[in-house]
């Protein structure tokens, strides 16, 4: 077969059985959830213990800026060199991924690694794997430090296709013939997580399907493979791989999944200004409406009123980030952050200070058509389902 974009990657694992209670403990959400929720950390935290973990190989968002970073990072560097004591190397290997969510909805993917090479996150880019969304530079250079010091990668970086279950359906049929890698409900009600290993007449079949659909998908300009999901950490991966240009560091290991899978659902991106004056705030916004326009609602502390921005996007999250980003440059001391669901906004918007946005988002078909027409998203336009239904770190790969 020929060489493809997406490709077996050497897997690590915790040498565990498939249904082992550790498994719980291991496997932990991706990093940038709960970012203003430092007490889902701290019960993570405690539900782990001093049991191997992949909390102590990755930095929490929350952590950031904090007393508490220079701990974590020191655990990491630590837990780093651990790492090949307690866990199973699979060479060559895809994992077929079956994620059952809150409500029983079951979402497949396929984890292996992404070549690097045909990914391209600067403005205009017309590369086969392309970032959905905005890339802020300036998170770039402290992920790539990180990832030049690292031995070792988990990724949560999720991959859409667009092979309408062509890929996961190759491995779904034949899983029953499989070796079952993990089996076990995750933590904090994170819903159930299985892994089987590719092989045989299995592996053979989804190595095909993707070389099928990425020959059919390989015309000039063209979308392959959108990064729906932790796009900041594969831009680090390939800086850092510009930077030593080594067969290791060529490749970031990611989950991919088909757009279409009914599982896979867009969520807004809700937006929040903290430490700010909510009636200067909303007085500014007031400018930047019209009659025909986007509607968003506000929330703050005893008020929620609906406007209507004038559009300067073609999405309601990108006019509202335009008027926010310019809002936010004549107000150094307020701060956006970005808020996965409505529940937790609505809390988060009961403090002093803080001024919420709610608004509707894209639907998923529009993905592929957008991003090869218009370029990029604007950042943190949706996720993919709650904050629960995040990727959780479970494989790694060596990566130096």
């Amino acid at each position: 077969m020929k060489e493809t974009i997406f490709s077996p990657a050497d897997v690590l694992l915790p040498d565990y059985a498939a249904q082992d209670p550790a498994w719980a403990k291991w496997s932990v959400i991706a990093c940038d959830q709960f970012t203003s929720e430092k007490a889902y950390w701290d019960k993570a935290r405690a539900f782990i213990g001093d049991a191997p973990s992949a909390l102590d190989l990755i930095l929490p968002e929350a952590f950031l800026k904090t007393p508490e970073e220079e701990a974590q990072k020191a655990r990491i560097r630590d837990a780093m060199n651990k790492v090949e004591s307690i866990t199973k190397r699979y060479s060559d290997a895809l994992v077929y991924v079956e994620r059952t969510l809150t409500g029983g909805v079951i979402r497949k993917g396929i984890v292996g690694k992404i070549d690097l090479k045909q990914y391209d996150f600067s403005a205009g880019s017309a590369s086969a794997v392309r970032p959905t969304e905005a890339t802020v530079l300036d998170r770039i250079p402290p992920r790539k430090k990180i990832r030049s010091e690292a031995a070792f990668e988990l990724p949560h970086v999720m991959v859409f296709t667009d092979a309408q279950g062509a890929l996961t359906d190759a491995a779904e049929k034949q899983k029953a013939l499989l070796p079952k890698l993990y089996d076990f409900e995750l933590m904090a009600g994170g819903g159930h997580l299985t892994g089987y290993l590719l092989q045989g007449n299995a592996l053979t079949s989804v190595l095909q399907a993707i070389e099928e659909y990425e020959s059919a998908h390989g015309k000039p300009g063209e979308v392959i493979y959108a990064v729906g999901d932790g796009n900041h950490s594969l831009a680090a991966a390939k800086a850092h791989y510009e930077d030593v240009k080594t067969e290791k560091a060529r490749y970031a290991l990611c989950e991919i999944v088909d757009i279409a899978d009914d599982a896979i659902v867009f969520e807004p991106i809700y937006r929040i200004v903290k430490h700010c004056d909510v009636p200067d705030l909303l007085a500014f916004l007031e400018k930047k409406t019209g009659n025909d326009g986007q509607t968003v609602s506000i929330l703050a502390k005893g008020i929620r009123k609906k406007l209507t921005l004038s559009p300067v996007h073609a999405l309601t999250v990108g006019s509202l980030q335009i008027a926010l980003d310019e809002y936010l440059a004549s107000h150094p001391d307020s701060e956006c952050d970005y808020i996965h669901g409505e529940e937790s906004l609505e809390a988060l918007c009961k403090e002093d200070g803080v001024v919420g946005f709610l608004f509707d988002g894209m639907q998923k078909c529009e993905l592929f058509p957008y991003v090869e027409q218009n370029g990029v998203l604007p950042r943190k336009t949706f996720s993919m389902g709650n904050s629960y239904s995040k990727r959780y770190y479970t494989e790694l790969r060596k990566i130096r």
